[in-house]
């Protein structure tokens, strides 16, 4: 049986929608829209609201949008753009942002007048196509719930929302009321002459009118990434949480661990502990006793995925699940997931409810452990150290780490890469504001932070040999259960940070990175090189810096 129901909208927020066939009668007949909105669609019937996965998937296979894998997930291609833009992402710039907002090159400007005509086209644009409308939130702690609609031009866009945000209990939607709305049309191209964009693409936030509007693109993560931005401005400016990129997880006693780092550092796999339960793998909160996940899913890399080194995301691509760029072995419907073909930015959303050992609701308590993860080509930094915290808030704003050759295109030797707090592009705020918050609530509930570097030992990329990744599990069980208490420290003579001159599991000679190397004086050198960046990157944060943090610099002769 097939019903119909149309929910529509006023001004900016859509709320319409029809041919629901997976809810009950009751349901439908309990739902209510408020009497002065007014439809805004020339067919409604083909705009579709909440509709379930199943048909998602099956209106996208009938939309040659996608195939099956052998294990039925879901397998799109996002077209021109297989990852975000930083450059075409926009912050409309008005009273309310003008003052608040750390404009550079990550939050461009914009003028309203050009949001409210870009707003006007994709509107105009949308009203005669088949639009797929999602209501969801997000932030798993109730007190600081935003509730989101989404408006997407095609069906595995939504499927990419349902998986992503936290989904409502359908007498939850009776009375929905959206904080947020998000439009989506990839097929929509901004007219960068009169549209105030720099190309067809764009992702416009206008905190004001609290919309985003995303047009020219396909890819998914704009979606998600929106909401990080919007959360990264209202959590820290208005409700004193503090906003982070990073995984988190819990143990049996209920010591919450966090875990910061940027793409090839290791964050997704090392808080995949399975002695350990998943709060989330990238978004969170920290409140004044909580740390709770903004997201109901994950999005994580698939990129040489393996069941033997990512078990639980090998398992999680399934029915339901939606995979993004990848391609097929000849012949077959089975992923090929070393293929670089497409993208090397190849990715699956799925429910966090995937996981086995996801913990639900998504919430655990003051974290007690903090790691800082750093894949260091160089091989300078110790595999384990611990940060006092002004070394942690310096640390923190410079967010480092270091790719090698094969992570990118054009990186043949080791290449630093600085992101303020490991997520600049996604920081409305001045960088400080989010580090000086974290080291309130390090030093209010006593919380050890740690810098794991996962890269090099005995030299740099070419020279000496990656972390094994089973010391680096060994050190953060170690740290995770107090065994590094009470051991020894040594300090770093550059760095500042304090090395443990032993830890369980751990060959005692590799603690201190200049014992691994050969030519001791080389590494002296490579060190003081690598300190010089971290003094030059961290310039252009000096003069919002306290005395604490910029005393935390390395120190260089």
């Amino acid at each position: 049986m097939r019903f119909d129901i149309i929910l529509i909208f006023q001004g900016p927020t859509f709320v319409a929608a029809s041919n629901l066939t997976t809810m009950t009668v009751s349901t439908l007949t309990s739902i209510r829209m408020p009497q002065h909105l007014s439809a805004g669609f020339t067919h409604p019937d083909l705009i579709h609201y909440q509709l379930s996965p199943e048909n998602l998937i099956t209106a996208t296979l009938e939309r040659n949008e996608g195939q099956l894998n052998n294990t039925g997930a879901l397998v799109i291609q996002t077209g021109t753009f297989t990852g975000r833009s930083p450059k075409d992402k926009f912050i409309v710039k008005d009273e309310l942002t003008k003052d608040t907002v750390h404009w550079n090159e990550f939050n461009i400007g914009i003028e309203p007048k050009y949001f409210d005509l870009v707003h006007d086209k994709m509107m105009t644009y949308l009203s005669e196509k088949e639009v797929w409308i999602r209501d969801a939130y997000a932030c798993a702690d109730p007190a600081y719930r935003l509730n989101i609609r989404v408006i997407n031009e095609n069906p595995w866009s939504n499927l990419f929302a349902y998986n992503m945000f936290l989904r409502p209990e359908e007498k939850e939607l009776e009375h929905f009321i959206p904080d947020w709305t998000i439009l989506q049309a990839p097929g929509f191209k901004a007219d960068h002459v009169v549209d105030g964009t720099r190309q067809e693409n764009f992702a416009m936030v206008n905190f004001s009118k609290k919309m985003i509007l995303i047009g020219g693109t396909g890819y998914t993560g704009e979606i998600k990434k929106g909401i990080f931005t919007i959360l990264n401005y209202i959590l820290p400016h208005d409700k004193n949480v503090l906003s982070m990129h990073c995984s988190a997880n819990v143990g049996k006693e209920g010591d919450t661990a966090i875990f910061f780092g940027l793409s090839g550092t290791g964050k997704t796999t090392l808080s995949a502990d399975p002695n350990r339960n998943l709060i989330g793998d990238d978004e969170h909160g920290w409140t004044d006793n909580t740390v709770f996940n903004f997201e109901g899913g994950c999005y994580a890399k698939t990129i040489d995925l393996s069941e033997e080194k990512e078990p639980e995301i090998f398992k999680a691509i399934r029915p339901g699940a939606l995979v993004e760029n990848t391609t097929f072995f000849a012949g077959t419907n089975t992923i090929d997931f070393h293929s670089k073909k497409i993208t090397e930015n190849t990715r699956v959303s799925y429910p966090l409810h995937f996981i086995s050992n996801a913990l639900h609701p998504a919430i655990g308590q003051t974290p007690k452990n903090i790691f800082f993860l750093t894949a260091d080509a160089y091989g300078i930094l110790p595999p384990i150290s611990k940060l006092n915290p002004g070394q942690a808030m310096y640390q923190f704003i410079s967010g480092y780490t270091a790719k090698v050759a094969g992570t990118e295109a054009g990186v043949i030797e080791p290449k630093s890469t600085f992101s303020a707090c490991f997520g600049a592009p996604f920081l409305p705020l001045h960088p400080a504001k989010y580090a000086e918050m974290l080291g309130r609530k390090m030093k209010a509930h006593k919380v050890n932070v740690w810098m794991i570097n996962t890269g090099w030992s005995g030299g740099p990329y070419g020279i000496g040999h990656r972390m094994n990744l089973a010391y680096t599990r060994a050190m953060i069980t170690a740290a995770l259960e107090g065994k590094l208490d009470n051991v020894n420290f040594e300090k770093h003579e550059i760095f500042g940070m304090m090395m443990p001159t032993e830890c369980p599991g751990v060959p005692s000679e590799i603690l201190n990175p200049r014992n691994t190397w050969s030519d001791k004086n080389e590494y002296d050198k490579k060190a003081k090189a690598l300190a010089m960046q971290f003094v030059d990157n961290f310039k252009k944060y000096a003069s919002n810096a306290s005395k604490e943090i910029m005393d935390a610099a390395p120190k260089i002769d």
